[in-house]
């Protein structure tokens, strides 16, 4: 089993169209594919995979998202790290995502 396969990419944070306000990141094509690849048996509910992720100063653990549009997986920004790393939507961040296996 693989363990620790890390990403770093550059991303725009985007807000989701409607009452809820969701803030998500859209992690690259080339990421996606290979992490879809690599990580697809150990999918859980909607498809989602346990990550570590690392913006700015703040390290947390959440779950990323298959997007069937784009073909991307999507990262859901919460509130608190948000605040804390002035993040707005089209703020381009640099992100670090380790696979949780």
């Amino acid at each position: 089993m693989i363990t620790g396969a890390q990403y770093k990419f550059k991303s725009k944070v985007w807000r989701y169209p409607g009452m809820a306000g969701w803030y998500f990141i859209s992690l690259p094509q080339k990421e996606s594919k290979q992490i879809k690849s690599t990580f697809s048996d150990l999918k859980r509910g909607w498809g989602s995979l346990r990550v570590k992720v690392t913006i700015g100063s703040i390290t947390w653990k959440t779950s990323i998202f298959p997007d069937s549009k784009s073909g991307t997986y999507l990262l859901p920004i919460k509130a608190e790290v948000r605040k804390k790393e002035n993040l707005t939507e089209n703020t381009t961040v640099r992100c670090l995502i380790e696979i949780l296996v």
